[in-house]
């Protein structure tokens, strides 16, 4: 576990002190983290910039039969061990997975599913991993969480896309015969700005190895792990990767975290201490620990929002089996409206994740486009629509859904695991860079290509000579780039292969234009206080993100349907969707200039000062 999305590399400081940084050193460190090229196209880039290059996500890109048959024994293997050897209320209710479990899910391979085939792993691509971990979380999120953290951002990816030959040759065979790996980023005082790390590690006086100190917190899977990737500074300005064996002299497991859920999850403070790390378990190079945790996550976190979708899956199957059966006033509980609203609402919105997820995984496999975006919106999009999912369904379920499973058991009714399900879904929306990380980094992205051409003009710290520089630099992108965002538009017949979804996918296209737009005036009005308005930037991110969801959730029908022509389902929920999130969109559009964000902003200051403690009278006070 990480509430980091290691987005903000920490300031300059002296070895072992770990202060805290300036703002102005954050986003200078920040700056130096970036992936700062673009070598391939991003649809969402594309879009925030006003061009909807639908070529790049349509027709919508599908898994190779050849890949499918390749992971076909493998997740018949998985599917098999889950049903008869997972008991996951047992698994909640002791709060730890069996070592069998574990040795089992090694002896099938389920720790080394993208490890190459010459290491021993299966070698399977990103969309068959995905798959994989839905359904696993189809039943059990402990197991997500040991799987995913052991392979999505533990030791197998690091090593994979930056390993030298002799590193990958030692590790990764290890890895696949299922060694379990842990990510230790983490710190008391270190968390979504990683400015105060003070875990250091310094090179030994003949340069042989480095002495790691420090301690980590919330590393899941630490407590178990046989290796681990631990970021440590090893010097004022750089953070470096190292692959730490867990039985090495010094390193200590202290304490072992407990949570609201993911109770078996194996999380915990890891101590360090004179550590001996060999110089040559340095992963990519000295100073770039920080750029490599980006990279990797570009990837590494999409099996949160597959996670996502068969959390919504388990959900949707929970709900139309209640609700046809539970009869309430003479029919069904699903005849009334009130109920048959959130389950229309829940059945469009888990085929438009399951679209944002797919798509997602589908491009990283086809390696052409940059996904960096793609990714991290759909972690936040999928985790948010999830979490909606999982609320609704124990609303709907009523005192069933908040009962726990064994309790319905004992009483001999179905033990649907919803109030578990609700307990593991809520990490979901900060594993692996919380909601309002991924709003901030997409909102940095968006505007990249604006800092970039006019960046020095909004800058208060600028020379004389660098504002007139990019003010005619300016003057000769804006002529051109923003009357276009105006004109050249047709309405039809764009967009007739769609059929019925035509509309939402010309909507789309508009609606990327006055994105780019309204981004821009948000700039003009704004200037360098856009930053501090957190609020109107993340409205734009989530109408990027609605946007996205439209557009996969179509293209996908299309492709479907194509495929199958008697089944117009796929359609059906694409346009229900769509109709959905273009209402959104317009709520969000209209908020962005017209909206309560300062009166809201003052009122949270005011009571940061204490000045309405009044509030809180008539409650016994905390110690």
């Amino acid at each position: 576990m990480s509430d980091t999305a290691t987005l903000v590399p920490p300031p300059p400081t002296e070895p072992g002190l770990g202060r805290m940084a300036t703002e102005q050193e954050a986003r200078e460190m920040a700056e130096a983290a970036r992936e700062k090229e673009w070598e391939a196209p991003s649809f969402v880039r594309e879009m925030f910039e006003g061009s909807f290059r639908l070529d790049l996500i349509h027709p919508y890109p599908e898994q190779s039969a050849e890949d499918i048959e390749r992971a076909r024994p493998f997740m018949e293997r998985l599917e098999k061990f889950m049903r008869e050897r997972v008991d996951s209320d047992k698994i909640d209710r002791e709060g730890k997975i069996p070592p069998e479990i574990v040795r089992g899910l090694g002896e099938i391979g389920a720790f080394g599913i993208k490890i190459p085939r010459e290491y021993g792993g299966l070698g399977l691509s990103q969309t068959s991993y995905t798959h994989a971990i839905g359904l696993v979380t189809s039943l059990d999120g402990n197991l997500t969480a040991l799987l995913s953290a052991a392979q999505s951002i533990g030791v197998p990816t690091p090593l994979k896309l930056f390993g030298t030959p002799d590193q990958k040759q030692r590790y990764l065979p290890r890895l696949a015969r299922g060694a379990v790996s842990a990510f230790a980023l983490t710190e008391n005082g270190v968390g979504s700005d990683p400015a105060g790390l003070a875990t250091v590690a310094e090179l030994s006086a003949d340069g042989t190895h480095y002495l790691l100190n420090g301690e980590k917190l919330w590393c899941t899977n630490g407590t178990i792990a046989e290796l681990m990737v631990v970021m440590a500074r090893t010097g004022s300005k750089k953070i470096t990767a190292f692959i730490v064996e867990a039985d090495w002299e010094g390193v200590e497991v202290v304490r072992r975290c407990h949570f609201m859920g993911l109770k078996a999850i194996e999380n915990g403070i890891i101590r360090f201490t004179n550590v001996k790390v060999p110089v040559e378990n340095v992963i990519w190079g000295e100073g770039k620990g920080l750029k490599l945790a980006l990279i990797t996550l570009n990837t590494g976190r999409l099996t949160l929002p597959a996670s996502a979708v068969a959390g919504a899956k388990r959900c949707l199957e929970i709900c139309r089996r209640w609700a046809s059966e539970r009869v309430q006033w003479g029919q069904p509980i699903g005849r009334h409206d009130a109920i048959a609203q959130k389950i229309g609402r829940m059945a469009a919105e888990t085929f438009a994740m399951e679209a944002v997820s797919d798509l997602a995984s589908l491009l990283a496999d086809r390696g052409n486009t940059d996904i960096r975006l793609e990714a991290a919106m759909a972690k936040m999009w999928n985790t948010e629509a999830g979490w909606r999912i999982a609320d609704e369904t124990l609303q709907i379920k009523g005192g069933r859904g908040y009962e726990t499973a064994d309790s319905l058991r004992a009483r001999g009714e179905r033990p649907d695991a919803v109030e578990r399900l609700m307990r593991d879904f809520r990490i979901n929306l900060i594993f692996e860079g919380s909601s309002e990380i991924m709003r901030l980094f997409i909102a940095r992205e968006a505007v990249d290509t604006h800092l970039r051409v006019a960046g020095d003009l909004i800058d208060p710290k600028a020379p004389r000579a660098k504002k007139i520089q990019a003010l005619l630099r300016s003057g000769a992108y804006y002529s051109t780039w923003y009357p276009k965002l105006w004109l050249g538009w047709t309405r039809t017949p764009r967009y007739s292969e769609f059929g019925t979804l035509a509309t939402h996918v010309r909507y789309t296209h508009a609606a990327s234009r006055r994105l780019a737009r309204t981004l821009f005036h948000c700039m003009v009005r704004f200037g360098p206080r856009l930053e501090k308005r957190q609020a109107v930037l993340f409205r734009l991110v989530e109408i990027g993100a609605e946007l996205l969801a439209i557009a996969a959730a179509c293209s996908r029908a299309r492709a479907m349907v194509k495929k199958d022509r008697a089944n117009q389902g796929p359609v059906e929920l694409a346009d229900l969707f769509s109709r959905q999130a273009r209402r959104r969109i317009e709520e969000r559009f209209a908020a962005v200039f017209d909206n309560d964000d300062v009166a809201t902003y003052k009122a949270a200051q005011q009571v940061l000062r204490h000045e309405h403690g009044w509030l809180e009278a008539g409650i016994v006070p905390s110690e």
